[in-house]
């Protein structure tokens, strides 16, 4: 019997990414900052896309993956929000917020495009 061997899958490695910097950026907002409320917000939808993606392997339909690929975009959505807010309050700096709008955004892409992709198909 063959060891089952995962595919590299992007998305999947791209939100689990984000969501380890969005724990990290709680962390550092909680201790650091004395700063519950966004970070809150913020930890909760920039975690729910690699949930979402997770999920999605084993959709009951290609509806059903739509549908979980739809909801992780607006968290993902929802998170830039978040980000962009920690930043104009003072809560990030530039860089700090730079690297993160990198990230969400790349996220928010792939999302774009497999949505796309599998609407076609």
């Amino acid at each position: 019997m063959k060891p089952f061997i995962e595919k590299p899958n992007l998305l999947k490695e791209k939100t689990f990414v984000l969501a380890t910097r969005i724990v990290k950026l709680n962390r550092y907002l909680t201790s650091s900052k004395n700063e519950f409320v966004i970070s809150k917000q913020v930890l909760r939808s920039g975690t729910n896309p690699g949930a979402m993606i997770r999920e999605a392997e084993f959709a009951q339909s290609g509806e059903d993956f739509i549908h979980k690929l739809t909801i992780a975009l607006k968290e993902t959505n929802e998170t830039l929000y978040w980000i962009e807010l920690l930043w104009q309050t003072g809560y990030l700096d530039e860089s700090q917020f730079k690297s993160l709008l990198f990230d969400t955004k790349e996220v928010l892409k792939l999302l774009i495009s497999s949505i796309q992709t599998r609407r076609k198909n």
